[in-house]
């Protein structure tokens, strides 16, 4: 792209003023602004807060398949998900693009540390988590890993100098996270240099796309990975490649799984599995009207009782159906650094315009089935989002504990 064609595209989206200093910059800025300018999708700018995509349809209940269920049909499941391991047809995407700030870490959020007596990151608690699996299939199974551009070569890093703390390096895949431009409310794009245009991560939404686009779809392919089980980096108790949960997923025809918790509380801050127009989605805690929070269903629980932990498995051949621009648009109100209309560099005390995400569990209403897959909070859900109090450091210590983890 050159001078030429970067302004075209501009003015298709009113964001002519990215050049503005452009013939004050050297030749290599210069160079970078057109490469960001030819990669940057603006389209999701044409959003504001009263024009959001993420609107709801009509929500009904979805029964989850409960403990009682999955114990009778254990042994079946486990041999179908334990086949697809070993024939290679599982894999795992690890979501961290994150840093660990609301933990007081100026490091991505992996390398948290919360042993007592010795050394216990993050990361290190996922891979023994997988190595678990690895030990009972006797076989190894591909992990992919979303960086950002903030956490990349610190992630890549230390996962090399821990070994991949013992996982086969050779199985291990890192890819970045896309990044979309943050705007002021109106929707023009703010710089964050004058040769720079100021973005943030497109979300955990964007995930397979990301994937895709640097190249690792090849290596699915090669591979002959059919599922995919995504989970969020902070949650340091959940089982990845659960040949239970793959096997009861694949018996039941779904293109899709999620594991899900019965919540502690109506209002507990976890999205819920439902339908949404007849289909799979998620509806927020925070979109539950009254009406829902008292809906029963036959035995007379609550309807909307099971909320979701961010570990999901879809079927990949599904997934290459789906494009970002299918998904819910987010828009969060943030405090943007940029550069004011003199070149000066700026940081706001207050909210001054938008950034834009999509959310992976939105993927869940893109395709046909969704198997709600019941486990036990006690043992697969200890996030940590906090230093301390509700899903921290320290209930996550308490519930590795329970579970006979050493710190």
């Amino acid at each position: 792209m050159d001078y030429g064609q970067a302004y075209g595209k501009l003015e298709q989206y009113g964001q002519q003023h990215v050049l503005k200093y452009y013939d004050e910059l050297t030749a290599e800025q210069q160079q970078a602004l057109i490469k960001q300018i030819e990669t940057t999708d603006f389209g999701k700018l044409k959003y504001c807060k009263d024009n959001t995509t993420n609107k709801k349809g009509k929500i009904t209940p979805l029964t989850a398949m409960e403990l009682d269920e999955i114990r009778k049909n254990r042994e079946e499941y486990t041999a179908a998900g334990l086949k697809a391991i070993r024939q290679g047809k599982v894999a795992a995407v690890l979501l961290a693009g994150g840093m660990g700030t609301r933990l007081g870490s100026d490091e991505p959020k992996g390398m948290y540390d919360i042993g007592i007596t010795k050394e216990v990151y993050i990361f290190q608690r996922l891979i023994e988590n997988m190595m678990d699996v690895v030990s009972q299939a006797d076989a190894w199974f591909h992990l992919f890993v979303m960086t950002s551009d903030k956490n990349h070569e610190m992630t890549t890093a230390f996962l090399e100098e821990k070994n991949y703390f013992g996982y086969k390096k050779e199985y291990v895949h890192f890819f970045i996270q896309d990044m979309v431009p943050a705007s002021d409310y109106e929707g023009k794009v703010y710089m964050e240099e004058k040769w720079k245009i100021a973005t943030s991560p497109n979300g955990n939404g964007g995930w397979f796309s990301s994937m895709n686009k640097q190249g690792l779809l090849g290596v699915i392919k090669d591979a002959g990975i059919e599922w995919l089980n995504v989970f969020a980096v902070d949650n340091v108790l959940q089982r990845i490649a659960d040949p239970c949960f793959i096997g009861a997923t694949i018996a039941n025809g779904c293109a899709a799984g999620a594991k899900v918790v019965k919540k502690a509380f109506p209002d507990e801050g976890v999205g819920a599995l439902c339908l949404e127009d007849g289909r799979p989605s998620i509806v927020e805690y925070y979109e539950l009207t009254d009406e829902m929070k008292k809906a029963k269903n036959e035995l007379g629980e609550p309807a909307y009782n099971f909320g979701v932990i961010l570990n999901y498995l879809f079927k990949e051949s599904v997934l290459e159906g789906i494009t970002d621009e299918r998904f819910p648009l987010h828009i969060v109100e943030k405090q943007i650094p940029h550069i004011d209309e003199d070149g000066n560099y700026t940081e706001p005390d207050k909210p001054n315009g938008y950034k834009y995400e999509t959310l992976v569990l939105d993927m869940i209403h893109q395709v046909d089935s969704c198997l709600p897959y019941e486990v036990e909070r006690i043992h697969e859900f200890a996030p940590i989002k906090n230093p301390t109090g509700v899903d921290s450091v320290d209930t996550a210590r308490e519930l590795c504990r329970l579970n006979g983890i050493e710190l």
